[in-house]
């Protein structure tokens, strides 16, 4: 059994499953709680294997500290779970090695010998780390350009591309998503005529699948390159989009990439030649461990026999670059307490920075701390902090989520989903948040006066963005953090009525990809905070309203397709056609004939309808199997325990 474990999919505990074994797909988050649901429910030593790839993310902020806590609860609770961790990008081997009592197998194979290079005005350096100097001349750059070319591309980015494209595949990796667009645009303008005629029908197929995924649309931007084999990549698209950008590249209808530095983790889309437009991302210099990534994708085994990189420098980042790995190697010297406190701890000792968090905790209401007469402490976790570890809710937004919760059922709007949308907005998203107030006042007025008369009751009233609007001048020391989150209440808002993510970007003059990512990352909040409530009781009336609402956000489409969007291949537009079509169930699509199927659906061939319909029955295997297994598990209670235990097991 395969079960992913993302956004708002997965179960705490997973299911047990007597005859078969699970490979649980995670996030860093969901692994986190899954790993303490397993704990908590005594089954961590059925966790036979842990894998974790790309382990350098434990020096990667927030994230890393989950990962490592994550495998310290293994490492503690169980001595029977293998854990094997893959990078291709560590610094402190030997500090991992000691953290997780590992043995280190290291290869330095390449199945396609990579070249590295620096250009630095209209010289091309060659990189050789292991010579003192590390940057050795290799050619000039041989490129005519007109002065007008010089002005729009100083950096030759033209010359380094067009070096390569067509007959070869190209990434520019720039620091800006803005960038990525821009540079795609730019090399458009002097391709020569015959990038157009190069598999021309593909690439109409690319634009009119572009256009459906967008509801009729089609970003100006692409429309404009991708007849050149041209396009960007970055968060700014939706996920459908990215797909059909990747799947063009990968067949080579495209054969440049103007992209972010997302692309290089996680993605398999190599390239002949890569290009860093700068040794920045965004305005942060740029780590070891992410110009790895980037340069790693040059290189496709089995079509080049070489890869090459360049990093274009300005003359004021070569200092830079020249101290820069050894600056990488001492931070990266410095990701795990336990390995390294020496080093770390040089003013605090660990006993007091525990201490200290310690204090943390039970200032947040998190924990108990009861001093014993032999002069140590026992701690206990609150209501609030087992609520907190069940919902996998970032400790600094526990108080403030429970704290709204609590207000939020005195007067709870239940005509209408915008006071539970503003309730899970993810509280990490606000400081994204730069409203357009006439915006803001045009779709509040639009608002029913219940709607309004609520929003004004967690301190956004219509008189305030009224004046913004206005331009006036407002009064110091209002809270902007209900303001800014009632703003994307109302994008969220919006998008289940209209569930059309185009129209309501457009709406609200925000990307398409922000919009995106803010409704999944508010259906994986909504999933916690369901979680979070369901250990408090005072917050019971939220259990059933959240799972409602967790479904509609993961799809964000009418209730009644819903089932339908759990098959794989199934978009809203085809959903809308399975339904109209009278196929509303998931026992419809799996009992369906696929040469039916296809015949009735317009544009749907014979293998997507066999893979729709196979899907279909794995869905309905997979729910009647978990289902068996509840019922074998409540079959096989031991007989001695108390009746009423067992209803209670039962309910």
């Amino acid at each position: 059994m395969v079960e992913e474990y993302a956004g708002s999919k997965g179960r705490f505990p997973p299911v047990k499953r007597r005859n078969n074994r699970s490979v649980f797909v995670a996030t860093i988050e969901k692994a986190h709680s899954l790993v303490n649901s397993l704990i908590e429910s005594g089954r961590i030593h059925d966790l036979g294997l842990v894998v974790v790839d790309e382990l350098h993310m434990l020096g990667d902020g927030s994230r890393g500290a989950v990962i490592e806590m994550t495998l310290a609860k293994v490492l503690y609770m169980s001595k029977s779970t293998q854990i094997i961790g893959m990078s291709a990008t560590l610094g402190n081997i030997r500090d991992l090695q000691t953290f997780l009592k590992a043995d280190n197998y290291t290869n330095n194979f390449r199945p396609v010998q990579l070249k590295e290079y620096v250009k630095l005005n209209d010289t091309i350096y060659e990189v050789d780390p292991k010579e003192e100097e590390c940057f050795r001349f290799s050619r000039p750059l041989n490129f005519k350009y007109s002065s007008s070319m010089q002005k729009m591309d100083p950096d030759h980015i033209i010359a380094l591309v067009t070096e390569v494209i067509p007959t070869h595949s190209c990434l520019v990796f720039c620091p800006t998503k803005k960038n990525c667009e821009n540079v795609a645009a730019m090399i458009c303008k002097y391709l020569k005529e015959e990038f157009l005629r190069l598999r021309e029908a593909e690439k109409g197929v690319l634009l009119r699948a572009l256009r459906d995924s967008g509801n009729g649309s089609v970003c100006p931007v692409l429309r404009r390159t991708v007849p050149y084999g041209l396009a960007y990549h970055h968060s700014g698209l939706t996920s459908e989009e990215r797909k059909l950008v990747e799947e063009a590249y990968s067949s080579g209808v495209l054969c440049l990439l103007a992209c972010t530095s997302t692309l290089a983790a996680g993605i398999n889309l190599p390239a002949r030649r890569v290009i860093l437009r700068s040794p920045y991302v965004a305005t942060d210099f740029l780590k070891r461990s992410q110009y790895k990534q980037m340069v790693g994708r040059a290189g496709r085994a089995g079509i080049d026999s070489v890869g090459e990189s360049i990093l274009i420098l300005q003359d004021k980042d070569t200092k830079m670059i020249t101290t820069s790995l050894e600056q990488m190697k001492d931070f990266l010297c410095g990701t795990l307490l336990f390995v390294q406190q020496k080093q770390l701890c040089v003013e605090t000792s660990l006993t007091e920075t525990v201490q200290r968090l310690v204090g943390l905790l039970e200032d947040k209401h998190l924990i108990t701390v009861t001093a014993e007469s032999h002069g140590g402490q026992t701690l206990q976790v609150t209501k609030l902090g087992r609520a907190t570890y069940k919902g996998s809710v970032d400790l600094s937004y526990s108080e403030v989520l429970y704290r709204d919760l609590s207000k939020g059922l005195e007067g709870l709007l239940l005509n209408s989903f915008l006071h539970l949308v503003y309730l899970v907005t993810p509280y990490d998203m606000i400081a994204q948040c730069k409203p357009d107030w006439m915006l803001f006042f045009r779709q509040f007025t639009l608002l029913s006066a219940t709607e309004q008369k609520m929003s004004a009751a967690v301190g956004v009233p219509e008189s305030f963005i009224a004046r913004k609007a206005a331009g006036q001048t407002v009064r110091k020391g209002v809270n902007m953090e209900p303001v800014r989150r009632m703003y994307l209440a109302l994008v969220l808002f919006s998008l289940l009525k209209d569930t059309n993510l185009w129209s309501v970007a457009e709406r609200f003059q925000l990307s398409r990809g922000f919009v995106q990512s803010l409704l999944s990352s508010s259906s994986a909040f909504c999933s916690c905070v369901l979680h979070f409530t369901q250990e408090l009781e005072e917050l019971w009336p939220f259990k059933a309203l959240l799972t409602e609402l967790t479904r509609r956000l993961s799809y964000c489409v009418k209730a009644e397709l819903i089932p339908l969007m759990e098959v794989a291949g199934v978009m809203e537009s085809r959903a809308k056609q399975l339904y109209n079509a009278g196929y509303k169930t998931l026992s419809h699509l799996a009992n369906a004939d696929p040469a039916v199927l296809s015949s009735t659906i317009e544009n749907l061939f014979k293998k997507q309808a066999n893979q729709i319909v196979a899907s279909a029955k794995m869905l309905l295997n997979e729910k009647a199997a978990a289902l068996q297994e509840e019922v074998d598990e409540l079959l096989t209670m031991p007989s001695d325990l108390p009746s009423a235990a067992k209803t209670q097991q039962h309910v």
